[in-house]
This record gives C-alpha cells, sequence and structure tokens, in this order.
C-alpha cells in the first residue's frame, strides 16, 4: 500500500513539474497601431483639431462622430476603452496615474518597432530607411523555439517591416506593403484601389490576410499585425481621416478578438497586446502632425493595453513602462523564459498573474 501511495505521489509531483517546465499551448496577438496619442485614446478626439478647417473637412460629421458624445473616448475607440480596459489593462493616461513611453531617442518607427520586437534601443538606428535590421527581435527567436517553428507569422501595411523584420535572414513569413500574399481577389483589389502611399498599403488589406491566417488551418501561435493609416493620415494633416483610422483599426482589433474566441484553438489561450510605436508631438497647432525627439516634445508618450487568460485586470503599474518592456511580457504571457531571448533586454510589465 505505501509503494502505491509513494507511486501516486510520485506521479503527481512529475506531472505538475512537467506542466511547469513544459508552458501550455498559449498563444500571442500583437498589435500596434501607428502613431496613435495617448491623449486621443484617452480623452476621443481633441474638440480644438476636430473643428479647424485646415485639419478637418467635414467639421458637421467628425462633430456627430466624435464630439457629441457624453465620452469622447468610447466614440473613438470602443473596444480599447470599453473591453481590453475592463477585461484586461490600458496603460498610458498620464493624467490619472499611468505612464507608457519609448525608451530610445529618437522617436520615430523604425527605432520603436526595433524596441518593442527586440526588447531594448539599438543607438545605431536613426532612420526609417536603416535598411535590414542586425538585431533579433522576439519573433525571429520564437520561431526557432519547439513547439513555435514555423508558427510565426507577421503581417504589416508598411513595406519597411521587410527590414526590421528582416526575413532574409530571420526566415519568418512577412507580408509588408503591397504584397497581396498570393491572394488572388486581393491582388485584384489591391491593384484597382488608388495609392496614397507607395510604401504603404491601406489597413483593411493588412487586416484581411491577417485574419485569413487566424482562420487558416495553419493556426499561428504568435501572430503580429502593424496597422498604418493612423499615422499616414496624421502626417498629412487629415485629423478628421485620422480619427476615422483610429475607430476603424479598434473595430478591426474587436473583430480579431472576436475570431480569437470564436476558435478552440484561440479561445481561452491567447493574449492580446496592443501598442504604439511612438507618440504625437504636442505645443503648437501643428505638433500633433509630427514626431521625433527635438521639435516635437512628448512624442516620446505612448499607451498599451493588453488582456488574456494571465493578465490582471486593471493592474497598474506603479513605475512607467517601456516600448521595450513589451517582448519579455509577451514571452512571459506564453510561458516562456524571457531571459532565454535576451536577459539584457526589459523585463516583462507588471500586468501578468505569477510573474
Amino acid at each position: 500500500m505505501f509503494r502505491m501511495i509513494l507511486a501516486a505521489a510520485l506521479a503527481i509531483m512529475l506531472s505538475q513539474a512537467s506542466a511547469q517546465a513544459a508552458p501550455r499551448d498559449a498563444r500571442l496577438v500583437l498589435v500596434t497601431l501607428d502613431g496613435v496619442p495617448w491623449t486621443e485614446v484617452f480623452k476621443g478626439a481633441d474638440p480644438g483639431r476636430a473643428g479647424d478647417r485646415a485639419f478637418v473637412t467635414e467639421i458637421g460629421l467628425v462633430k456627430k462622430d466624435f464630439l457629441d458624445s457624453p465620452d469622447r473616448a468610447m466614440a473613438l475607440a470602443p473596444f480599447l476603452n470599453g473591453v481590453m480596459a475592463k477585461q484586461g489593462v490600458l496603460l498610458g493616461d498620464r493624467e490619472n496615474g499611468s505612464c507608457m513611453a519609448v525608451g530610445n531617442d529618437q522617436w520615430f518607427s523604425y527605432p520603436g518597432y526595433n524596441e518593442l520586437l527586440t526588447g531594448k534601443p539599438d543607438p545605431a538606428i536613426r532612420s526609417n530607411a536603416h535598411g535590414p535590421n542586425a538585431n533579433v527581435t522576439v519573433l525571429e527567436w520564437l520561431n526557432r523555439q519547439p513547439g513555435f517553428k514555423g508558427r510565426v507569422q507577421a503581417y504589416g501595411s508598411w513595406e519597411a517591416f521587410r527590414d526590421i523584420l528582416n526575413p532574409a535572414r530571420s526566415g519568418l513569413p512577412v507580408n509588408a506593403g503591397w504584397d497581396n500574399g498570393g491572394d488572388a481577389r486581393l491582388a485584384r483589389l489591391q491593384a484597382e484601389t488608388p495609392r496614397l502611399w507607395p510604401v504603404e498599403r491601406f489597413d483593411a488589406f493588412t487586416h484581411l490576410l491577417a485574419l485569413d491566417a487566424l482562420r487558416s488551418r495553419a493556426k499561428p501561435r504568435v501572430l503580429y499585425i502593424a496597422y498604418g493609416d493612423t499615422d499616414e493620415f496624421a502626417h498629412e494633416g487629415r485629423y478628421d481621416q485620422m480619427l476615422w483610422a483610429i475607430r476603424r483599426t479598434d473595430a478591426f482589433v474587436a473583430e480579431l478578438w472576436k475570431t480569437l474566441q470564436a476558435d478552440p484553438a484561440y479561445a481561452g489561450r491567447t493574449t492580446l497586446i496592443v501598442t504604439t510605436d511612438h507618440g504625437r508631438g504636442m505645443g503648437n497647432r501643428e505638433s500633433w502632425r509630427h514626431h521625433g525627439k527635438g521639435a516635437f516634445a512628448r512624442s516620446d508618450e505612448t499607451w498599451l493595453a493588453a488582456m488574456g487568460p494571465d493578465v490582471l485586470p486593471a493592474a497598474k503599474p506603479a513605475d512607467c513602462g517601456k516600448l521595450g518592456q513589451v517582448a519579455a511580457t509577451a514571452l512571459s504571457a506564453l510561458g516562456l523564459d524571457w531571459k532565454a531571448f535576451d536577459p539584457a533586454a526589459g523585463a516583462p510589465l507588471p500586468i501578468l498573474r505569477g510573474r
């Protein structure tokens, strides 16, 4: 009898040790919304800019869509504010004791995405035309790990993601820019759609490709989606179009989550992280259009939203979070040791159970 009890106890201990050593079949969807300012996420449309004819062509329509609501933040981004903030965390509201920021000293896209995906800034990256990234991203590292190899995918509206993720070296499948992914229907649609930006397709195309990936037989364990309409319209000074782009991408994220929850392969085991690569300038009337250290103050200020099985609802870190902490946070959500990726990377944000 004693031997039977001892054997049973040992079996339980081995089972528990195995469960701790081998992460469950966790999944991750990481989303970035390029250049979306924290002020709009938490306060909604800015009444001054929304009423300025230099930045808005249909003032009455913008007022109806974004200003007449008693809750402007919900009117602009209902999924971020109404779902993620309540079921998970929404960080970066500097007027209410929360803070997120980039750690690099450039405050624009390529340095921001590199920091986000590698866990630390690279002072050598000082241009969006930097070329192929010499740094190993968390996506590349994951794609080499048991259980993840061949199950990591990336979709970006901006063609520079082919440099940032460096598929020639990393082996990652990266669909970016006007790449149609071999979809004849999408190829025709993209060919027949006006190109406002030669190096960046509309987010609607990126979203369709990402949704197809989630619904495919391949079922990626890690999916990265980088939307970009928001930043492009901001640089053009189209505040109205930037607002509609924020609302549109918020709806895209809501559809992603709905798709995940309807699929047994993802439901209950997927962490969703949504953030941005930089903020926008604050100061004079035109500052919001631009970003970058020096001329555009406070464009290092960002935000982050997350929810999933291990995300602590309403967690509020005491310290200002950094963009370089996203990589380790993603790995921890997957049940992996982030130090095995890079011990010099930023530590995980304190928003996960038992982390």
